[in-house]
């Protein structure tokens, strides 16, 4: 699998531990900056790598900056982007498993590197739990997308399927 990573100034002292543990997992990276030094804006990398997932350049991705908030606001109004910010090994899973999340986002100055290790092991080997409630939420997320209300979303299981499974990104 190829995971996009990406992160902002205060995201770059974590990078390195990121990059590693997706090689661990027998997993490719391909990172998307910044190259530069200095403060840079989140938002600029955080549309960088979740157009890489919506193109499916990329099979998923990681981004970090200082709480993991403002990378996972701006991956999540990229269309087919369900970015999630974790912040343990519980909330990684439940992110995979009940959402299908192809974004994970961190924070580089709240989480240590055992727990960052951690936390990104997990959510690349959760897979996505093909369940009825699930594949509903993920219509109902689409829906959002299209500016409709999810509430009249009709969720027919023929035509639901998730749009980048992390586990199986060709789904």
């Amino acid at each position: 699998m190829k995971v996009a990573v990406a992160y902002d100034h205060r995201g770059r002292k974590s990078v390195e531990v990121v990059r590693t543990t997706i090689e661990q997992q027998g997993h490719e990276h391909l990172d998307l900056g910044p190259s530069e030094e200095g403060a840079v804006d989140c938002p600029d990398f955080a549309y960088v790598a979740a157009m890489s997932v919506a193109n499916h350049e990329a099979d998923a991705a990681i981004l970090i900056c200082n709480t993991g908030i403002g990378m996972a606001m701006c991956a999540n109004k990229v269309k087919g982007v369900r970015a999630a910010r974790c912040c343990d090994e519980f909330e990684a899973r439940a992110a995979r498993h009940q959402f299908d999340a192809n974004v994970l986002c961190l924070s580089g100055e709240l989480l240590g590197q055992a727990t960052l290790t951690k936390i990104i092991e997990t959510w690349l080997n959760s897979d996505f739990e093909d369940r009825a409630r699930s594949r509903r939420a993920i219509c109902k997320m689409r829906a959002i997308e299209q500016g409709q209300d999810p509430r009249q979303a009709v969720a027919a299981e023929s035509r639901i399927h998730p749009s980048h499974n992390v586990a199986n990104p060709r789904a």
